[in-house]
């Protein structure tokens, strides 16, 4: 895990170097060995640019101090879009081995991962979580601080089969690389863990895109999205406006034939009012014709009495 791996990776064609996921990697990986830490590291393996390794020391002033810790990183193919899985291999009595750690915001959905975010700032997260107290914590293994200190002094000798060895060796060798950069003199860089960061079991996260709430803290960066009764009750009109339109859409999808009827007999309902029930039509008529009559016959008589008068 030093800088010959990342000669040796970027001078494979195994990989598509105009990728975007391809740069990003490289680039944390060239940065990552030109300013080591002397505390930890990480380089992605000699047969696989999203398969990594990492190993770094025990938090100061805990139980896991004299420790050095190991283990895998599993960067997806959407990364950095999608966060890295880290895997230990060490046991340590504060992290179950072999199974898979993702960290976002809520803790529950990977979804809220930040790609500003990268390895180094995902692995010294990962080492703080170790520092906190693991009862009722995620993740956390109940047992006492004698059984993680016993831990901590039989990690050094862990032999790592794929880099070949030793937890001990590996941060010799990256204490070596600093010291050479001249960052034990100068500092080694200070990384802000983001006070938002959480962890989360991988199998344990949700598979939705959906933003939900951590059972300690709400996931405030993504607001849940408002109901139907909700929306309703701010803009009644809504209701109105979505009703109005499904009529339009219903009278658009009736056909010529349907409408012909429809508009025949309203036609014919304007032009014969419909009478009382029991009342045949030429009773009406007959009416009508005895009032003419009648009507006749006074101006008949108005007129006959005028001409005696005169």
């Amino acid at each position: 895990m030093n800088a010959r791996v990342l000669i040796s990776v970027m001078d494979s064609a195994k990989f598509n170097s105009k990728s975007p996921t391809i740069r990003r990697i490289l680039k944390e990986a060239q940065e990552l060995a030109s300013s080591p830490s002397p505390d930890y590291c990480a380089a992605p393996s000699e047969s696989d640019l999203f398969e990594w390794h990492f190993t770094f020391k025990g938090p100061p002033n805990s139980v896991y101090s004299q420790g050095i810790y190991h283990g895998r990183i599993v960067l997806p193919p959407a990364y950095p879009l999608r966060p890295p899985s880290f895997r230990f291999m060490t046991p340590s009595g504060r992290f179950e081995t072999n199974r898979e750690i993702c960290l976002s915001i809520s803790g529950h959905h990977e979804e809220t991962w930040q790609p500003a975010w990268g390895i180094r700032t995902a692995l010294v997260a990962l080492r703080s979580f170790m520092e906190t107290d693991a009862k009722g914590q995620l993740g956390g293994l109940d047992t006492t601080d004698q059984i993680r200190k016993h831990l901590a002094a039989e990690s050094l000798s862990y032999l790592c089969p794929a880099c070949g060895k030793t937890n001990a060796d590996i941060i010799k060798d990256c204490h070596e690389q600093s010291e050479s950069n001249g960052i034990l003199s100068s500092g080694a860089p200070e990384i802000e863990v983001p006070s938002e960061l959480k962890m989360g079991w991988k199998d344990e996260m949700s598979p939705e895109t959906t933003v939900g709430k951590s059972p300690d803290q709400p996931a405030e960066a993504t607001p849940p999205a408002q109901s139907d009764t909700h929306s309703g009750s701010l803009r009644p009109e809504s209701n109105l406006n979505r009703t109005a339109s499904a009529v339009r859409a219903t009278n658009s999808r009736r056909s010529p034939t349907q409408n012909g009827p429809a508009v025949s007999m309203r036609v014919g309902q304007a032009q014969h009012p419909s009478l009382p029930p029991g009342v045949p039509r030429w009773l009406d008529q007959l009416i009508i014709f005895l009032i003419v009559i009648l009507a006749a016959a006074i101006l008949h008589r108005l007129m006959s009495t005028a001409a005696t008068t005169v």
